[in-house]
């Protein structure tokens, strides 16, 4: 029936999954059925929270025939296995950003996906923002005119938040570029409408306790004519929150005295005892947070021809020829109320979000792009890109 609850099942009960519980718990178009994860304190506590089954595995998980979706957390260097398998055992998926560590690796999952007939969506990213979502069709209205330019940009203090080793060497995923930039990267292509054709960028790795990109900084080019500049830091010093109303990325407020709590908690450990730091933000051991507004990725400014859009926790602010408007994105009941609404449809109503598997590949790209520009001096063609269906 197309009312009933999508059966969703879970691979991963990590972070990213910790994330999405407080729009699964609001949303009843989505029901929790099953989950697969390593830690058996995991599994247990999402029998104890949602029933369902918990399994060992990601491949007993596929084969549960309670499950018609799965939503994929796991760790990117996974990503390829478990949505492939997924997708052969006949489900639709949802996989965490980015798609994939490697290119191969995300052509190998968009050609699972259009072998299946199933749906592959790539998020939860801000691109699917409830303020990047009212942008995107504010510009695309033409009400302002043309699209020119986009300034989006991020001071955070993501690296020096708690790591496994290998979130530190950028071959296996690691660092700011694909679990940051790849943020920034769809969230600009959701504005300007997908299709990138050139990139010039540099990045930054400075410190030789996290040896991977710290920060980076990009000139991107679009088929329509317009371009964006990119950049982001997660070297955990100036916090561009405080030009957010000191709302955090997850729309939770922020207390400005936790200034170097990130830093200050890292100080004196050793990879392992850090590793075991960050179990303690996986499901079952606390560490969820509490919005009061909706998500963000840093400021970012859309120019257009009669007006420039500036992105708000809570909407956008329109600053015309010759007034200035605001345009409320509401917040809530679900946070991520627009990822589910893209799992929903894509389930019920063969309906596929702008973020499919091509789209997740396309930002892949450009993240490649900036590795490949930072280290040649040379500016990148994109070949790979796709525009909004």
């Amino acid at each position: 029936m197309t009312s009933d609850p999508v059966r969703l099942g879970v691979a991963g009960l990590g972070r990213g999954f910790v994330l999405m519980i407080p729009s699964f718990r609001a949303d009843p178009r989505v029901t929790l059925v099953a989950a697969a994860a390593p830690r058996q304190e995991s599994r247990d506590a999402f029998e104890a929270e949602f029933g369902g089954t918990g399994h060992a595995s990601v491949e007993a998980l596929c084969a549960d025939d309670q499950v018609e979706a799965i939503y994929v957390a796991t760790p990117h260097q996974m990503h390829a296995d478990h949505v492939c398998a997924a997708l052969e055992a006949g489900k639709h998926v949802l996989v965490d950003k980015p798609l994939s560590v490697t290119m191969e690796d995300a052509d190998r999952m968009v050609a699972a996906a259009e072998a299946s007939g199933r749906h592959l969506i790539v998020g939860p990213s801000h691109s699917f923002d409830p303020p990047v979502e009212l942008a995107a069709r504010m510009i695309e209205s033409g009400e302002f005119g043309k699209l020119r330019m986009i300034q989006a940009l991020n001071y955070t203090d993501f690296l020096y938040r708690p790591r496994r080793p290998e979130e530190l060497r950028t071959e296996e995923g690691g660092g700011i570029l694909f679990s940051q930039a790849i943020h920034q990267i769809d969230l600009v292509r959701r504005l300007a409408g997908g299709m990138g054709t050139r990139l010039t960028a540099m990045t930054g790795a400075w410190d030789p306790a996290r040896p991977t990109e710290g920060a980076f900084s990009a000139l991107l080019g679009f088929a329509s004519g317009a371009f964006a500049t990119l950049t982001y830091s997660g070297y955990a010093h100036f916090d561009s929150d405080i030009w957010m109303d000191d709302v955090g990325e997850l729309g939770q407020q922020k207390d400005p005295a936790a200034y170097g709590r990130a830093r200050r908690a890292l100080e004196g450990l050793d990879p392992e005892a850090e590793a075991k730091l960050k179990q303690t933000r996986t499901y079952g051991s606390g560490g969820e947070v509490e919005a009061t507004r909706n998500e963000h990725f840093g400021p970012v400014i859309a120019l257009c021809d009669r007006a420039d859009l500036r992105l708000t926790p809570d909407g956008v602010e329109v600053f015309g020829d010759t007034g200035r408007r605001f345009v409320e994105a509401p917040f809530g009941p679900a946070p991520r109320r627009i990822v589910l609404d893209a799992l929903v449809n894509a389930v019920r109503h063969d309906i596929a979000p702008p973020q499919t598997g091509a789209w997740g590949r396309a930002s892949l790209e450009i993240c490649h792009a900036i590795l490949s520009s930072a280290a040649t001096g040379q500016p990148v063609d994109l070949q790979r890109q796709c525009g909004i269906a």
